[in-house]
């Protein structure tokens, strides 16, 4: 199969390619997902709700950063491999420390700083509507500022742009309007990917937003499993 590149993602758009994406934090995991054949694979800093046991993804650190973009690397041959920078630590030094440890792209929230760091030879993946490095409670983002953002992020030189619990209506107005790729989550049916945290959708999180429809419910099975091995034991 073809690697995926910045400019494989870009072009999708053009034939119409629907994208699929999903976070890993993890060799293992990570490989799964690239010989499934997933698009991108994202080093989400949502490694710290999800792994790291923190409330939100503001506590994670570039060095937390760096350690799990190292190990997904490793397990991906074919997908694009894209780390977040994390909460006040974006800076082209910081992409570049990513970009070192094996990532081919980086995901930067909001517009600030994107530019500097598409001048500097990374390639950027932009990030709209809600938030999480915002530390605020999540909800649906309806505001028309969004497309203007989203053109500005275009201009800069994004080669994609997540949209997160954006109003469905807008999102399509967004779509509509850039020629890059946008990737959804919980923003509706409209945009030309999708984005999910791994762990919701196999079902391995305490808790995961009503969008997400669970596949498999892989919490209930280790813990069967393990009640099992358990028992083995006693006996």
């Amino acid at each position: 199969m073809e690697k995926v590149t910045p400019r494989v993602i870009r072009k999708a758009k053009s034939v119409n390619r629907k994208l699929s994406v999903l976070t890993a934090y993890d060799y293992p995991l990570a490989k799964i997902l690239d010989e499934a054949g997933i698009d991108i694979v994202l080093v989400g800093d949502s490694v710290g709700n999800v792994v790291l046991g923190y409330k939100n993804t503001r506590p994670v650190t570039m060095e937390d950063m760096v350690h799990h973009t190292k190990a997904v690397a490793r397990g991906v041959k074919r997908a694009l491999v894209v780390a977040d920078i994390p909460y006040r630590s974006n800076s082209v030094k910081n992409a570049k420390r990513l970009v070192k440890a094996g990532a081919k792209a980086v995901k930067i929230e909001g517009v600030k700083g994107v530019k500097a760091i598409v001048k500097a030879g990374i390639p950027v993946m932009g990030h709209l509507g809600y938030l999480p490095q915002s530390g605020k409670k999540p909800k649906v983002q309806r505001s028309k500022k969004i497309v203007k953002d989203a053109r500005e992020l275009e201009k800069a030189g994004v080669f994609a742009i997540v949209l997160e619990m954006v109003d469905p209506k807008i999102a399509k107005e967004v779509t509509k309007t850039v020629k890059v790729p946008t990737i959804g989550i919980g923003s509706g049916k409209n945009c030309d990917g999708q984005v999910l945290v791994t762990y919701d959708l196999i079902g391995l999180s305490d808790w995961s937003p009503k969008f997400v429809k669970k596949t498999v419910s892989l919490k209930d099975q280790i813990s069967r499993a393990v009640k099992k091995y358990i028992a083995r034991v006693k006996k």
